[in-house]
């Protein structure tokens, strides 16, 4: 078994499709829209979704946004240098909401940023990727 996908609602299936293309440099991997129940789906990532996770962007027509709620967390992704990714981002367009540095009680390095409907995805640096805290 693996992780295929996480799904995100979103209102403005473009304005999310330039986030995660133009900012986070994801691939647009595959769109399909239907007709029947008035919905599009479109899938993005760093890569072939048959050997990683992937994002399923999903556009219900007419609904231009989401409350948030309570529950969800953030979606997080390995960055090779954090101070350098999250410097793209911001020329970008994208919303830093939390500066890159070590994560309170720990040495592994973070960032927030936060995406068009509000999301939050955590930058992790890739020497602390999978290791917890970093103690």
């Amino acid at each position: 078994m693996r992780i295929l996908h996480t799904m995100l609602r979103v209102g403005d299936l473009q304005r999310s499709i330039d986030f995660y293309t133009g900012v986070l440099e994801m691939d647009l991997i595959r769109q399909s829209d239907n007709e029947e129940y008035k919905y599009t789906l479109a899938f993005v990532g760093y890569g072939d979704e048959r050997s990683g996770a992937v994002l399923e962007l999903t556009y219900n027509w007419g609904t231009d946004q989401y409350d948030l709620g309570s529950a969800f967390g953030h979606i997080a992704i390995e960055v090779d240098d954090i101070y350098g990714a999250c410097e793209k981002i911001r020329t970008a367009g994208g919303n830093i909401t939390r500066e890159p540095g070590p994560v309170k009680g720990g040495t592994t390095e973070i960032a927030f940023v936060e995406d068009p409907d509000g999301y939050k995805i955590e930058l992790i640096n890739k020497k602390f990727a999978g290791k917890g805290l970093g103690n």
